[in-house]
């Protein structure tokens, strides 16, 4: 079997999402919309169970994929709470110093994503997830 084209063109296809978000947020470098997105997909991952981040992970690009699980410690407690502005709050922390995240980075992320993954199977993933797990993806 050949290697996939989604292995393939990973770098590529990860390459003009990071100048997508780096567009959408409006954030000078893709240095720092990778810092962007990684904060989105680490706040969003904290808030699901082993079974719905492995699930969620499936419907993602291959590099966004890897960034979605990199690092991750399945034992480390759940966060309970959606509330926007302490998500928000949370993805700015991430690398403080280097971090330029703007105010609406959540909704600015989600909106780019949509447009790299099958619609369907997004969907399809999100529809098994909380209200508050499907909000965090509405593209405002």
């Amino acid at each position: 079997m050949p290697v996939p084209m989604e292995y393939r063109l990973a770098s590529q296809d990860f390459e003009r999402f990071l100048a997508e978000v780096a567009e959408a947020t409006g954030l000078a470098t893709r240095n720092q919309a990778y810092t962007t997105t990684q904060a989105v997909l680490l706040a969003f991952r904290r808030r699901l169970d082993v079974t719905q981040a492995i699930a969620f992970a499936q419907v993602l690009p291959a590099m966004l994929r890897a960034l979605f699980v990199m690092d991750w410690d399945p034992q480390e407690p759940r966060v309970t709470g959606w509330d926007r502005a302490a998500m928000t709050e949370e993805v700015r922390r991430l690398r403080i110093d280097h971090n330029f995240s703007p105010e609406s980075a959540i909704a600015d992320v989600a909106r780019v994503l949509r447009g790299h993954v099958d619609a369907a199977a997004f969907a399809r993933c999100l529809a098994t997830l909380s209200p508050e797990a499907q909000a965090f993806w509405a593209a405002g």
